[in-house]
């Protein structure tokens, strides 16, 4: 039985910051990482299109939390302790440079996920943490001076200390190994997926976007705003991820059935829409409505709300009958749309659930349970919405496990 300080099972965003800290800081404990797969840092390699959405550029703790559907105000407390800019600042110092998007997100400058995948390795390197692959555990056990584990290829280990960050789990039963140390959990449910809008007619224009989109849910209190995608199956696009983000439980309830209401133009409320409309009748009477709209909505799509609307394509502004006037503010002011399921979206994938967060100490990321057992990342209940958020949940949890394991083993 090989044994070890502190063994870490899972070799993602949050496992590695946690071994490799709590390897550098004094007094340089023997740390491994045990990782089912055959590899590791998976979701870094692949997150924001290979290029590795680290954090989001903002720098109010107030701010931040609102980004965090579950977990608001768990991470309130953590980012106390190691927030955004303690990020920057450790990577930076590591030679890895972070930029800012216009949205908020920070990449590294390279536009590459292998900076932030070479620099956790070499530090890895450098403090001897252990990576064992291929190490599914199976077993946990509490003895009583630490830690006993058993993997599915009969190999045990041991550990005075231990930390779990393996991520977010689909199904309740995976957590079963867990809940046998004497943990319990919020049942998983999929979060950050896209609508599906099977058989209509909108499908076809799959590559458009617009800007600013207001989503809203019928019959819940779900509603988001933000650039909107049409794919091949339905919507995505931050604005939809923020919502299935939001409402995750609610939607899972539902079986991702439900009616949607989209407002294409948000900044105008009905009236301002009838107005602007009505104006167009006197300021451009003789033009055509086909092929040129006055709103910044792609052609397409606003010939698509024309026909939708029963607008002919021949009819000049002046010639624009009432009753197809009424159906295409309807169109572009409240236009329904029936879901039915979801897709997930590309590897921005989360899981809501896991782990409840009541059980964990803020301030080390220690079970309040059982001494010496460390929590770091998704498999608990904390997840935020796209843009860098459950990376930076990954860091912070991983830093104050790793300053608390350490400062313990002295």
């Amino acid at each position: 039985m090989a044994r070890y300080d502190l063994l870490v099972i899972g070799g993602g965003a949050a496992g590695y910051f946690c071994a490799v800290n709590a390897a550098r800081l004094p007094p340089g404990l023997k740390v491994a990482i045990l990782e089912k797969s055959t590899r590791v840092l998976s979701k870094v390699r692949i997150s924001g299109g290979g290029r590795c959405n680290v954090t989001h550029s903002c720098f109010e703790i107030g701010d931040m939390v609102k980004r965090y559907p579950r977990g608001g105000n768990f991470v309130r407390k953590t980012f106390s302790r190691f927030f955004t800019t303690d990020t920057i600042s450790w990577f930076e110092t590591r030679g890895v440079k972070l930029k800012t998007e216009k949205d908020g997100r920070m990449f590294p400058v390279t536009d590459s996920s292998e900076t932030i995948i070479s620099c956790l390795l070499r530090e890895a390197g450098l403090y001897n943490v252990s990576l064992l692959l291929q190490k599914d555990v199976k077993v946990v056990s509490s003895t009583g001076d630490g830690f006993g584990l058993s993997c599915a290829d009969g190999s045990t280990f041991s550990s005075r200390y231990l930390c779990i960050a393996t991520g977010g789990y689909p199904k309740s039963s995976m957590f079963d190994w867990l809940v046998s140390l004497g943990h319990s959990i919020n049942d998983p449910v999929p979060s950050l997926f896209t609508l599906n809008i099977p058989k209509h007619p909108v499908s076809a224009l799959m590559g458009l976007s617009v800007e600013e989109a207001r989503i809203r849910v019928n019959g819940m209190k779900l509603e988001q705003t933000g650039p909107l995608l049409i794919t091949h199956w339905g919507f995505s696009g931050p604005g939809v991820l923020r919502l299935s983000a939001w409402g995750a439980r609610l939607l899972a309830e539902k079986g991702w059935r439900c009616t949607v209401q989209v407002n294409w133009l948000p900044r105008l409320s009905e009236n301002e829409l009838r107005d602007k409309l009505m104006g167009m009748r006197y300021s451009i009477a003789s033009q055509k409505l086909y092929g040129k709209n006055q709103f910044g909505l792609p052609n397409r799509l606003w010939d698509f709300f024309l026909q939708q609307s029963g607008v002919k394509e021949d009819t000049r502004w002046a010639d624009l009958p009432a009753k197809e006037m009424n159906r295409l503010i309807r169109m572009l002011n409240a236009g329904e749309f029936d879901v039915d399921g979801k897709t997930t979206y590309k590897e921005e994938f989360v899981t809501a659930g896991g782990i409840k967060p009541e059980e964990i100490d803020p301030a080390t990321m220690m079970s309040k349970k059982i001494d010496g057992l460390f929590f770091a990342g998704e498999v608990m209940d904390v997840d935020g919405v796209t843009g860098g958020f459950n990376f930076q949940h990954a860091w912070t949890s991983g830093f104050i496990a790793a300053s608390a394991i350490a400062e313990r083993a002295l």
